[in-house]
């Protein structure tokens, strides 16, 4: 006679740490690639510090004064007329529609006043002027 080994069946055993670890890296990838969805991309200039400042990620339309008085929608060069021409077409697409300016601390105070005396007569009111907060509080 022939003896027949008998077969137990076997529950699959679900390895659980290296699950884990993927759920790990997963979530530090989505905490890591929201972050830089959200930074603000913009040219690089030293703006003015303020100690009641709020940050907000939402302005689509962002200007940027340079110190050499150079004007930037986003992150290209523009004339000051395109600029404004510009936001008078983004105002008449969007009610809500609002631009913060990013000024250089070095540019004068002329300078700003003129931009937003100009953005208010196109239409627009809706203007905020970023700082860098202030963290000595």
């Amino acid at each position: 006679m022939i003896k027949l080994k008998s077969r137990r069946n076997k529950m699959p055993a679900i390895m659980l740490s290296p699950m884990i670890d993927m759920m790990f890296l997963l979530l530090i990838f989505f905490i890591v690639s929201t972050m830089q969805m959200t930074e603000l991309k913009t040219i690089p200039v030293k703006l003015p510090v303020a100690t009641e400042a709020v940050i907000q990620n939402t302005a689509k339309f962002t200007v940027t004064i340079k110190d050499d008085g150079a004007y930037w929608l986003a992150d290209k060069v523009i004339s000051k007329q395109e600029l404004i021409n510009k936001a008078r077409e983004e105002q008449k697409k969007d009610e809500k529609f609002h631009i913060v300016i990013r000024a250089d601390e070095n540019v004068q105070y002329k300078a700003v006043i003129g931009l937003l005396d100009s953005f208010k007569k196109a239409g627009v009111s809706r203007v905020g002027l970023a700082t860098e907060k202030d963290n000595k509080k």
